[in-house]
């Protein structure tokens, strides 16, 4: 067996990470100047982008060069430059799949905290507590809509797998701490059997209506105003979705929330937990870790969690079968069963 010592040492990858970021800043610029936006509708030469974003030359022939490195952009013998199939997926504006929002969270409201992150790791104390409604509600009112886009292809496959377009009759969805909505949103537009109670704080929802009117199932939607630990969740509802909420409660917090939550399901209703899960012993994935960081900063008490972790709050709290479903996100969503008796 080969010990590490044994293997060639290099600063290469320390040295990527020192630089590690760059390359969100570098495409926040290329996104708040429209760049991409202008390159879906034909390639451009620089003087074409400066006449049309108003950038000046020398910030764009940097931004530019540097995104042609990492393949965001590509650049003909005429100097012309083109979007790739990725930038031109995730970085249009208007597209399905936008991504550019959450460039300019991360940039305007997560980076500059996390800037403080060596006075947070001394005191343990985060630099704002988001999951408070008064440090909270503005900060996911800003951002939230732009989650839409993450959580639609999982709330899809949601769907799927519980046969909501077969349904005959009535589906009651609880979408707890609803943001944009996408789950409910989605699970109502697959049948006009599902009614969705979306709980949410006051400001946070009025991003849920007007999304939900967006999507055109705003009629089936009931929202109720309040934090999760005080709101009213109201009783015999068939689906119950905690879509990336535990993460920002934790361990605590969110065994109370899942109690909670099974008292109002119906027997054999679901809930539906989505998650960045990390491994039993925490050594990844990569994203997740950090995103436990960003909990570290950001919140009083929340953490990432593994798998075992939340199907042991889930049978503790007497749900049933807690079954992992692979669904096309960063994690795959959890689903337990509310037994009959």
């Amino acid at each position: 067996m080969k010990s590490h010592a044994s293997k060639s040492v290099t600063p290469e990858r320390i040295m990527q990470f020192m630089w590690g970021y760059a390359p969100p800043l570098v495409l926040e610029a290329a996104v708040r100047h429209r760049v991409f936006d202008v390159l879906d509708t034909g390639p451009r030469t620089i003087e074409q982008l400066h006449a049309e974003t108003g950038a000046s030359l020398r910030g764009l022939r940097a931004v530019l060069n540097t995104l042609v490195g990492l393949e965001l952009l590509c650049r003909d013998e005429q100097g012309r430059y083109t979007l790739t199939p990725e930038s031109a997926t995730y970085l249009v504006r208007g597209k399905p799949d936008y991504r550019g929002g959450m460039l300019l969270h991360i940039t305007a409201q997560l980076l500059p905290k996390w800037m403080q992150l060596n006075e947070i790791v001394r005191t343990g104390k985060p630099a704002m507590s988001v999951n408070r409604e008064d440090e909270g509600a503005t900060f996911f009112q800003q951002f939230v809509e732009d989650l839409f886009p993450f959580n639609h292809a999982a709330a899809q496959a949601l769907a799927g797998a519980l046969g909501i377009a077969k349904a005959t009759k009535s589906v009651r969805v609880l979408d707890l701490a609803a943001g944009s909505g996408v789950w409910g949103i989605i699970l109502a537009q697959k049948s006009p059997h599902v009614r969705v109670t979306a709980v949410d704080w006051p400001s946070v929802l009025e991003v849920t209506r007007r999304v939900a009117q967006r999507e055109g199932v705003a009629d089936r939607f009931q929202f109720v105003r309040g934090d999760l630990h005080q709101a009213d969740f109201g009783s015999g509802h068939d689906i119950a979705i905690l879509g990336h909420i535990l993460h920002s409660e934790g361990a605590a917090r969110s065994r109370r929330l899942l109690q909670k939550t099974f008292a109002a399901l119906a027997p054999e209703g679901t809930v539906v937990v989505a998650e960045f899960l990390v491994h039993d012993d925490r050594t990844g994935p990569p994203q997740a870790l950090i995103f436990g960081v960003n909990m570290l900063v950001n919140t009083d008490e929340g953490d990432v969690f593994s798998f075992e972790e939340i199907r042991c709050w889930l049978e503790e709290t007497g749900f049933r079968n807690v079954r992992k479903m692979e669904s096309p996100g960063p994690s795959p969503l959890i689903l337990a069963t509310k037994p009959k008796n």
